[in-house]
């Protein structure tokens, strides 16, 4: 599919008038408590599973599509100690329709965060057949990965963090990859038919089946802090993995990034992913979402959402760009509509890949987004420049928001306001970190 140039003709009255303020560099506080040493902290947490009792037994871990930090690192640690158990560990993608719902697409997926059989010193097995292995209120059947279900023990292991379509006590966590990720395009996709206002109580549900149903070792979760370092990995028995997955959620929940103001008249990201969220740029921080929750509106009142582009590691996939009120005709054409539809159909959140409004530049796509502000003057506009949504601590702010947080102790002023910068051909430049003589890679 491509994504043609707009006319040339359009007509915008009073783009003559329009200019794009200069733009403060600011660095936003958080907590920055981080576990220094990854793999002793690892080590210490698998002493608490019973995994003794497993020798020469085949033990599957789940990898799933979201980013998290030391990927390989977390991953070979673990498969280290169960091999010196005299276990034989593997894993599995657990992803649902990620990676074009295909068995080599997904093992794609894993390979581009360092994730290969070599890095990890384990088999990585990778397939789209499930077995069917129970039912829920006698109409939904429930899946799992064919290879996972054949292993003698199995340890989920995922990152836990609030989801982008619905709030309760188990979001995007341990008993979502039992669910959702384990149970491949199939059971992804008829999980999803329910409807994000089921999941509360089918999630959980689902989780409780699947542990009385097999072997579960263990549970491992990973939560994530403002910086996008890794302030919690907790291991904890099988029959406690509910009990871990609300804990570390509500963990998450505080350690999320989050902006220092609400009102906002343009949002600029310079890149989606789903590494980055699941709907490309997270809903706990834009406020966008295409799901049933209302109360995201809360978190930022957002006037103009610009999207400029995808990440590399989304592999083409553009689920969320349908939240930008404006992006370009470059980012479209960047985006593997195949492999985004399949994702959201699963999902069935297909408004998260409806086209915005779309202009040639960056250059002509912000200005447009300050011209279709009703009532605002751009030298009093609210304008923010992130680099995705988990990159929330060195932001760009124009001088009517840098007002309002200056003085601020949580607050930090890196560099003085200055003209945002754009190449030869009309896209922005990577906006530098403080003390950074060379331009940061998106």
């Amino acid at each position: 599919m491509h994504i043609y140039f707009p006319p040339n003709d359009v007509k915008i009255e009073g783009m003559e008038n329009i200019f794009i303020p200069p733009m403060y560099l600011i660095r936003q506080n958080y907590s920055n408590f981080k576990i220094s040493n990854l793999k002793a902290h690892i080590i210490q947490q698998l002493k608490k599973l019973d995994i003794d009792s497993f020798q020469g037994k085949r033990i599957c871990i789940t990898a799933g599509s979201r980013g998290i930090p030391h990927m390989p690192l977390i991953y070979r640690t673990v498969c280290d100690y169960l091999r010196e158990l005299g276990a034989s560990p593997f894993l599995v993608p657990a992803m649902g329709s990620h990676g074009n719902a295909d068995a080599k697409g997904q093992l794609e997926v894993l390979a581009s965060y360092g994730i290969t059989e070599q890095s990890v010193n384990a088999p990585i097995l990778s397939t789209m057949s499930v077995i069917q292995y129970g039912t829920l209120d006698g109409n939904l059947p429930l899946y799992c990965d064919e290879y996972a279900a054949s292993a003698d023990g199995i340890i989920i292991m995922h990152k836990v963090k609030p989801h982008t379509d619905f709030r309760a006590e188990h979001e995007s966590g341990l008993a979502k990859m039992i669910a959702i990720g384990l149970a491949n395009h199939k059971g992804a996709s008829t999980f999803h038919k329910l409807g994000f206002e089921h999941f509360p109580q089918y999630l959980p549900q689902t989780a409780q089946t699947f542990i009385h149903r097999f072997p579960v070792i263990g549970a491992i979760g990973i939560v994530q802090n403002a910086y996008d370092e890794i302030c919690a990995i907790e291991a904890a028995p099988g029959r406690d993995l509910l009990e871990l997955d609300a804990r570390l959620l509500q963990l998450a929940k505080e350690r999320i990034p989050a902006f220092k103001f609400h009102d906002l008249d343009l949002l600029i990201i310079d890149r989606i992913g789903k590494e980055i969220s699941g709907f490309g740029a997270d809903p706990n921080v834009t406020g966008r979402t295409n799901g049933i929750q209302k109360d995201f509106s809360k978190i930022l009142n957002l006037k103009r959402l610009f999207i400029a582009d995808l990440t590399e590691d989304t592999h083409e996939n553009g689920c969320g760009i349908g939240a930008a009120d404006i992006t370009t005709r470059q980012c479209l054409n960047h985006i593997n509509w195949s492999t985004t539809w399949t994702n959201l159909i699963t999902s069935n959140g297909i408004q998260g890949a409806k086209i915005p409004l779309y202009m040639n530049t960056d250059k002509e796509a912000i200005l447009l987004s300050i011209r279709t502000c009703i009532g605002s003057d751009p030298s009093n506009m609210r304008i923010a420049r992130i680099k995705n949504t988990l990159s929330l601590h060195d932001i760009q702010v124009s001088p009517a928001l840098y007002q309002e947080l200056k003085g601020r102790n949580d607050i930090e002023l890196l560099a003085e306001a200055q003209p945002m910068e754009f190449d030869a051909d009309g896209f922005l430049i990577p906006f530098k970190k403080a003390g950074e003589n060379n331009l940061e890679k998106l």
